[in-house]
């Protein structure tokens, strides 16, 4: 059977999609399973095992052409874990037989099997519902998927030559401080290099901070924060592939509740993880895919002094980790 699962948004968005396809592949073997993807995400998509064929929806491209990809895949089966116009009407167009969605937007219309989810009441997270959705399908499918759920052979020849180029002797700690995809809070940089200093103040493990290939001038201005001090500064423009592969190494990964927090728990890296303080942006939507007991969440409150209280905490948090 070919089994189409569409998510094509961002890459945190797709890593909660990611369980959804393992399941379905150990479901039956057989099955062919077709991610449809932003371009964005065809090369993790394209590392996991469990993935047979990758499609891309640029969309830029003819709703036509696009349907007709989907036409020539000759999918029985599609699941589409988050929907737009554009993608279902592709769909309808390509005449898959049996197209799966949440019931939600105008765009239900097309589908020809509609689940009522109400995913904004977030009772459970975003990956658990798409599994949900997926048992919908099948209702004897079991949920249950590996942790991490991507490993690379090579990842750790990747980080040794890493360290050996920068000189690294010691277990990482890394701080990814960029502020992006659908995160809706984050510490001021001020903040973070108070939080950075207090893990160099315990001289046990190296700090890294990594930026993606668009935070260039942030790459620089933390550069000048931290003159003379004993940090490594990685601008990621090396591809995803490897940024994964770097990151599976790393002993905590610290961020903001964005698509590298993702990452690093699909690679099975402990996470430190802010989150905004309301239900829409909190932990219990967006926890990721890794193995629970070594996520570390926390919301960050808007009033200024829970605020502090909370920075203070973390601080001691960090100390207490290390």
């Amino acid at each position: 059977m070919n089994i189409l699962v569409v998510r094509t948004d961002k890459l945190g968005d797709f890593i909660t999609a990611l369980p959804s396809m393992y399941i379905l592949k150990q479901y039956n073997p057989l099955n062919k399973i077709i991610a449809c993807v932003a371009p964005l995400n065809q090369a993790l998509a394209l590392s996991c095992d469990f993935i047979d064929e990758v499609i891309v929806d640029d969309g830029k491209s003819s709703i036509f052409a696009f349907a007709k990809q989907l036409h020539d895949a000759q999918i029985d089966i599609s699941i589409t874990l988050f929907s737009n116009t554009r993608v279902a009407i592709a769909q309808f167009l390509a005449k898959i037989p049996k197209r799966i969605a949440p019931a939600t937007k105008i765009a239900q219309i097309f589908y020809t099997h509609r689940v009522t989810q109400r995913r904004s009441e977030v009772k459970m997270a975003e990956f658990e519902y798409n599994l949900q959705l997926v048992k919908t399908l099948f209702r004897d499918i079991h949920l249950e998927y590996r942790k991490p759920l991507l490993e690379f052979a090579d990842a750790r020849k990747v980080y040794e030559v890493f360290c050996s180029n920068n000189k690294i002797e010691k277990e990482v700690i890394a701080f990814h401080i960029g502020f992006g995809g659908s995160s809706d809070a984050n510490w001021t940089l001020d903040e973070y290099e108070v939080i950075i200093k207090e893990v160099l103040k315990q001289n046990k493990y190296q700090v890294v901070l990594t930026f993606g290939p668009d935070e260039v001038n942030l790459y620089e201005e933390m550069q000048n924060r931290f003159v003379s001090m004993n940090v490594v500064f990685y601008l990621s423009l090396d591809g995803l592939i490897y940024f994964a592969k770097l990151i599976s190494n790393f002993k905590l990964f610290v961020s903001t509740s964005t698509g590298t927090y993702h990452l690093a728990s699909l690679v099975g890296t402990a996470t430190m993880t802010f989150f905004a303080d309301s239900l829409f942006a909190s932990s219990k939507r967006w926890k990721s895919v890794g193995d629970e007991k070594i996520q570390n969440n926390f919301m960050i409150p808007s009033d200024k002094y829970l605020r502090e209280t909370l920075l203070r905490d973390i601080k001691q948090d960090l100390v207490g980790k290390i």
